[in-house]
């Protein structure tokens, strides 16, 4: 398997941050618009159905990997055939029995949340959607392992392109909930044929218990913090759904979605470039504070002024967009999910530089505590103030991104001071200016379009007012990475 150096991987993680984010730009703009015309098409309860439902399956994808996938992207040594075929073979092995267990779980299921046929058919869609996806796993490891993000996002247009147009279709026709049904399986089927049109792979089986030893060593703990990173948000779905009516979870679900998606365009292609990059850069610390610090600063660069429009501007969206006023009890959500998105473009790429350099246990220990916080404070919160306490104790929970920082930082000495600073002086005069400019300006679509692109100029000017050293330092590193 293809090995590289410490020049090749900034070389690679700089393209690859571009590549996902060019190309993830495109898969937001397509959401962004299926999205809103879903929402205007569906009802909130359709919503709440496809919430809880999805949820339920990411519960159950967590049991099909222990871990192994980033265990081999970890792995210091160069991966091997018998590490894919190991891989594969317990993957497999794990998926067909999940899938089996949860096919006849679907009529209870039904009856626990009340769900009418075509919910539990979108269940089922989901479980035959989860099956092709883990078909996936090792052409997507093998990418990832390489460092080539740019082919690794071409599957994942083009099931965003299927997933997008067969929900949009559908649902203006009428089917409701059964749009989604169609939706995921035309996602699942064109994801996994295109990724072995790019990244081909001939599926072999095969075991070794001593690799399966080695792996599960680091897979294990590292399957387990992602199972209670589940079980502290989708587990917590599913419970929502039985606590609260399903039109409220769909109020929850739309505001999470909204305030989230500044963090999912950004904080996810970073993720993706960084746990690779991180793990090949492990032994060289110096290199390595140097690119936790740029992953910082590019993060917070653009979520940062994205979460204060979306609060600035939430409430115009709700009022000018034709049908979106049955969204208007969401807004409340909305602002108090983007604080905990602001706060975790801090600790996710610190989480994921902690597990790059093996403390895969320091990061099962902080899913724990931010785990049973979040099932003490939601329920108390849902007591006190409603649905709304759903979005009020996540903010509260995201706060201690604090915590993580001053434990990264006795194993590598970055700043994380000079890392956001610039984008949060740049956001905070952009919202306040915007906040002040859109009580007498907006009136349409029009002018509150026109207001988005205004704040957007704003920002960045004043953005490279305060830090034109390091913003051209930036663009002078990633000419000359693409253009050796």
């Amino acid at each position: 398997m293809e090995e590289i150096d410490i020049a090749s991987v900034t070389k690679r993680s700089i393209k690859g941050v571009l590549a996902l984010s060019s190309r993830s730009f495109v898969i937001q703009l397509i959401n962004f618009v299926s999205n809103l015309l879903l929402t205007i098409y569906l009802s909130p309860s359709v919503f709440g159905v496809f919430f809880v439902v999805s949820a339920a399956i990411a519960f159950l994808s967590y049991f099909s990997d222990i871990g192994l996938a980033a265990a081999l992207i970890q792995k210091k040594e160069p991966i091997t055939q018998n590490d894919l075929r190991t891989t594969f073979t317990i993957q497999q092995a794990l998926v067909i029995i999940i899938s089996v267990m949860a096919l006849f779980l679907t009529t209870s299921l039904g009856s626990f949340y009340n769900l009418n046929k075509e919910g539990v058919l979108l269940f089922q869609a989901l479980i035959i959607a989860f099956f092709l996806s883990s078909l996936k796993t090792i052409p997507s490891i093998l990418l990832e392992r390489e460092l080539r993000f740019e082919k690794l996002v071409i599957p994942q247009i083009i099931e965003t392109l299927f997933f997008s147009l067969t929900a949009v279709l559908l649902a203006i026709k009428g089917f409701g909930i059964t749009s989604f049904t169609i939706a995921v399986l035309a996602r699942g089927l064109s994801g996994l044929i295109a990724i072995y049109i790019i990244r081909p792979w001939k599926i072999e089986l095969g075991f070794s218990k001593e690799i399966a030893r080695r792996l599960l060593s680091f897979g294990v703990p590292f399957q387990t913090n992602s199972f209670l990173a589940l079980i502290k948000d989708d587990l917590l779905i599913a419970y929502l759904g039985k606590v609260l009516p399903l039109a409220q979870v769909g109020y929850i679900g739309f505001a999470q979605k909204w305030a989230f998606m500044p963090l999912r365009l950004v904080m996810d292609n970073v993720i993706r470039v960084t746990f690779p990059s991180f793990s090949r850069l492990q032994t060289e610390k110096e290199i390595l504070k140097k690119a936790i610090e740029k992953s910082i600063f590019a993060a917070s660069f653009f979520i940062f002024p994205s979460l204060v429009g979306l609060v600035v501007l939430a409430p115009y969206f709700i009022h000018i967009i034709p049908k979106y006023i049955k969204w208007e009890p969401a807004v409340f959500s909305i602002s108090f999910f983007a604080i905990n998105a602001l706060f975790s473009s801090i600790s996710t790429p610190l989480t994921n530089a902690l597990n790059a350099i093996g403390k895969i246990k320091i990061t099962l220990y902080l899913m724990i505590f931010w785990t049973v916080l979040t099932w003490i404070l939601t329920p108390v919160f849902i007591i006190i103030f409603g649905f709304n306490g759903v979005s009020m104790a996540s903010a509260l929970i995201a706060v201690s991104a604090i915590l993580v920082v001053y434990i990264v930082r006795k194993y590598v000495d970055f700043n994380v001071v000079q890392s956001i600073k610039q984008p949060v002086v740049s956001s905070l005069i952009m919202g306040l200016i915007i906040y002040f400019l859109s009580k007498s300006v907006i009136l349409n679509i029009s002018s509150l379009v026109a207001v988005i692109i205004f704040g957007a100029i704003l920002y960045f000017g004043i953005a490279f007012l305060i830090g034109k050293r390091q913003i051209l330092s930036d663009i002078d590193l990633i000419k000359k990475n693409i253009a050796q």
